[in-house]
């Protein structure tokens, strides 16, 4: 009698500890979106690129759960397909620099694929294994909002595993198409995604591109890409942010962001004239391979929570 008392116990226990994790992860993934969705709200989101791959394979599960733990609001993660059908995280279409093995990814199915070793950051072998797609977003559920980079061409297999996942409002798919092309092409499931142009502003017609995507789709943010630091548009972004969406900008390296980058901020400790130029153009989202620094520098500054 006592033995099914305490195993009854037992068991209501561990279902109000899960359920106290479920209403956490809710109330953090509402807060989030709170945010993603407050195109005049000064605070700034950071998104870890890759993951945190200083200190953990790129793309993998523990990079995700490392910049979790910093307190990083989306990681960013990369998608490529199995000979046999099944996405997985990887940044390039080939094994060689990330893994143990060689060759395309496209030519190995899943079972191969899991026997693989990724490499850190050094190219040194690790334990970690290539994880699915459907685990890293199992890894995110409640905890943080994604961005699946390079899975345009994958975009109905992608959805469909956000869908099985339960983690649709946490996931934020991108592309570099017009809205006309996006429409044509994923029109049948546009309205069930959270969707984000990328768009090149230094290339004729950028401003048409952000008008007509702001007019027809009111997407949450624009990521926005630049070699060059002069050019007009960069004067006044602000419709951007009064049409009803947030603006992203990648701090990775200077090709995309006129020079201002991560590196200039850290290593030359010319912070304000990297992370903080590119928020006085308006950039709420900023996309970073230097995500504990960029907290720790927003905080400071009353612009992260």
């Amino acid at each position: 009698m006592f033995k099914k008392q305490f195993l009854l116990f037992l068991g209501i226990f561990f279902a109000q500890i899960l359920q106290a994790q479920t209403i956490s992860g809710t109330k953090k993934v509402d807060a989030l979106l709170k945010t993603l969705n407050s195109p005049m709200s000064k605070n700034v989101m950071v998104i870890a690129h890759r993951g945190d791959w200083r200190s953990a394979p790129e793309n993998s599960v523990q990079a995700i759960k490392n910049v979790i733990e910093m307190g990083v609001d989306m990681v960013e993660i990369d998608i490529q397909k199995t000979k046999d059908g099944e996405l997985v995280l990887m940044h390039d279409t080939k094994l060689d620099r990330t893994t143990t093995s060689k060759g395309k990814v496209s030519d190995f199915t899943l079972e191969e694929i899991k026997k693989m070793y990724l490499r850190n950051g050094a190219g040194v072998p690790t334990s970690h294994r290539i994880p699915t797609l459907e685990e890293a977003l199992n890894a995110c559920k409640g905890n943080i909002l994604v961005n699946i980079d390079k899975g345009y061409n994958h975009f109905k297999e992608a959805y469909e595993v956000v869908k099985k996942t339960g983690t649709a409002k946490q996931v934020v798919i991108k592309g570099g198409k017009r809205y006309d092309q996006v429409l044509s092409e994923h029109g049948d499931i546009l309205s069930n995604v959270i969707y984000m142009p990328v768009v090149n502003i230094t290339k004729p017609g950028a401003k048409e591109v952000i008008n007509n995507f702001s007019k027809q789709l009111k997407p949450v943010a624009f990521e926005l890409v630049f070699n060059t630091d002069t050019i007009s548009m960069l004067k006044d972004l602000s419709f951007i942010r009064k049409s009803g969406s947030k603006i992203w900008i990648n701090t990775l390296w200077p090709s995309l962001n006129g020079g201002h980058h991560d590196d200039m901020a850290v290593e030359e400790n010319k912070a304000e004239q990297s992370w903080g130029w590119v928020i006085n153009k308006g950039a709420t989202m900023i996309q970073t391979d230097r995500p504990k620094e960029l907290i720790e520098y927003l905080r400071k500054k009353g612009l992260h929570n």
